[in-house]
C-alpha cells in the first residue's frame, strides 16, 4: 500500500485548499466524501439498497439520491443510521482501497473530514490536521453554505473539539493566514512526506 498522509480539519478549516495544492504539487488526492457520494450513484448497489429499504421516494425524479430525505430518517432513527453505516462502510472502505492502491505519486493524501470521529487514523502511515480559529470556521460555513450564524455553531459543536483532532495530529497547518504562507507549508510538508515515504519502501519490502 502506498504510503498515506490522512488530512482533516473541521468544517471551514479550508481542507480542500489544502488538498489542492497537493494535487498541483502531483500528489494523488483520494477525497472520502466524493467516495461517499460515489457508491450511491445510480445503478450501484449502495443506491439499491437504500431503494429497496426506504422505497422509490428516497430518489429524485432524476433517479439520485434525495439526501436530505435520507438525512432525515437517519436523524431520527439510530437503528436506521446504524444500517446505512452498516451499508456504507464498507463499500467506502473497498473503493478507498483500490484509489489508494492505483496512486501513482510517491505518496498519496486521504482527505477524511470525518478521521477522528470514525476512528480511521490508525489507517494511515502520518495525520495532517488543517487548523483555523473556531470563527474563522464559523464564518467561512456561513459564507460558504449561506446558512445562520445559529447552525454554523450547531454544526461546528456537532464535531469533535479542535483540541481533539490535534491531540492525533502529526502535523498541523495553520490555515489562519494567507495563500503565500499556505502554499509555502505544503510545499515544506510535500518535501517532509516525499522523504518518509522514501524510508518507507525498504521495511514494506522486508
Amino acid at each position: 500500500m502506498v504510503y498515506t498522509v490522512a488530512l482533516t480539519g473541521g468544517i471551514g478549516s479550508g481542507k480542500s485548499t489544502v488538498a489542492d495544492a497537493f494535487a498541483r504539487l502531483g500528489v494523488t488526492v483520494v477525497d472520502a466524501d466524493i467516495i461517499a457520494r460515489q457508491v450511491v450513484e445510480p445503478g450501484t448497489p449502495g443506491l439499491d439498497a437504500i431503494i429497496t429499504r426506504f422505497g422509490q421516494t428516497i430518489c429524485h425524479h432524476d433517479g439520485t439520491l434525495n439526501r436530505r430525505a435520507l438525512r432525515e430518517i437517519i436523524f431520527a432513527s439510530p437503528q436506521e443510521k446504524a444500517w446505512l453505516n452498516g451499508l456504507l462502510h464498507p463499500l467506502i472502505h473497498q473503493r478507498t482501497e483500490a484509489e489508494l492502491a492505483r496512486a501513482g505519486s510517491a505518496y498519496a493524501l486521504w482527505v477524511v473530514p470525518l478521521l477522528l470521529e470514525n476512528q480511521l487514523q490508525t489507517k494511515a502511515n502520518r495525520v495532517l490536521v488543517v487548523d483555523v480559529a473556531p470563527e474563522t470556521q464559523i464564518q467561512r460555513t456561513m459564507a460558504r453554505d449561506r446558512v445562520s450564524r445559529q447552525h454554523a455553531e450547531q454544526i461546528l459543536s456537532a464535531q469533535v473539539t479542535r483540541e481533539a483532532r490535534l491531540a492525533i495530529a502529526d502535523d498541523v497547518i495553520d490555515n489562519n493566514g494567507s495563500p503565500e504562507t499556505l502554499a509555502d507549508d505544503v510545499a515544506r510538508l510535500h518535501q517532509r512526506y516525499l522523504q518518509l515515504a522514501a524510508q518507507a519502501v525498504p521495511q514494506e519490502n522486508t
